[in-house]
């Protein structure tokens, strides 16, 4: 896979982020002092790769035996922290490594009583363990586990940044390439590296990474789809848009709030057309709804649903008063 073959193995080699590796760098100056830190930010912008760059950068070449990374959105329980992250824990490294180092992602998916046990640990092994802690949504991080940390905050990658790692990778892999099928793969992912890598790996099967090569690797043109689904439930067709968003969603791969962005920027699309403005502040503040449903955790195949089902309800109401 082109992701791991390409990711970053010191922090100088990071994609942009300067300022936190700036930050960390300063920090590592004197690795014994290493704090527990929190890395908050979009998908695919490099917090994974920043933290097993300080493992490797800490530990030397016995990382992998001193660094423990689990996925939290895996196993999002008590007993993943007792079982796994305690029993890691519990012994003190040998010879010249300072501490061992968990790397825990997603940790924004463990549930409250989860990182309640996690700040105990923490704790309890201040003398044996690091902890680096990553998520998307700072706000799902339990406030003692917050001040426990040095939190830094991720941005999204920039559209040169993408287009320039993505135009690399090319080169190095001897791929022929059209700017604007990097282009293309950057508005499809909005600054997410690691699905632009992906998708660029699939491009590249098809021997050239140009307009057809990438929309192949797409498989759909998710926008357009997305728009589809959302004309079908404004025009009260429940059925056959909740059958084509579950053939987005579970055939085709299409996150939930990847549905819901999408589906405001084809709301959006048109948002000069201020006959229908009131309708589209609506749809928006419904969006951003179920939106904010699926960040806390709600199930998504029902939200979705659920989602349909309001926009039906708006597009009803919006008939009935253009027809007056």
């Amino acid at each position: 896979m082109w992701v791991e073959k390409y990711r970053p193995k010191r922090l100088d080699d990071v994609v942009n982020q300067r300022e936190i590796v700036e930050g960390i760098k300063r920090i590592l100056s004197s690795p014994a002092g290493m704090p527990n830190m929190l890395f908050a930010g979009p998908a695919g912008v490099g917090k994974t790769t920043v933290a097993l760059c300080i493992a490797r950068e800490v530990l030397g070449e016995y990382w992998r035996d001193y660094t423990l990374e689990l996925n939290a959105s895996d196993e999002r329980g008590i007993n993943m922290v007792r079982e796994k992250v305690k029993m890691f824990t519990r012994y003190t490294s040998i010879g010249s490594i300072p501490f061992k180092i968990v790397i825990l992602d997603e940790a924004d998916e463990m549930t409250p009583e989860a990182q309640t046990a996690l700040r105990r640990i923490m704790e309890d092994s201040a003398n044996t363990s690091r902890f680096i802690l990553i998520c998307n949504y700072i706000s799902q991080i339990i406030e003692p586990i917050q001040s426990r940390c040095v939190i830094f905050r991720f941005k999204s990658l920039a559209r040169d940044d993408v287009v320039n790692h993505l135009a690399n990778i090319c080169k190095l892999e001897g791929i022929r390439y059209e700017d604007k099928a990097l282009e293309m793969i950057y508005e499809f992912t909005s600054g997410d590296l690691r699905h632009a890598i992906n998708i660029l790996q699939a491009a590249a099967s098809h021997g050239t990474v140009n307009d057809a090569s990438v929309r192949s690797a797409l498989g759909i043109s998710y926008k357009a789809r997305v728009g589809e689904v959302i004309r079908l439930a404004l025009e009260g067709n429940f059925s056959d848009a909740r059958l084509k968003m579950l053939e987005l969603t579970r055939v085709h791969g299409l996150s939930e709030r990847d549905f819901i962005k999408f589906a405001g920027e084809e709301i959006m699309k048109d948002a000069s057309n201020n006959k229908d403005a009131g309708a589209k502040s609506e749809l928006l503040r419904i969006l951003a709804e179920y939106d904010y449903r699926l960040v806390v955790g709600a199930h998504p195949d029902i939200q979705l649903a659920a989602l349909l089902a309001e926009l039906a309800r708006v597009g009803k109401i919006s008939k009935m008063g253009s027809s007056r």
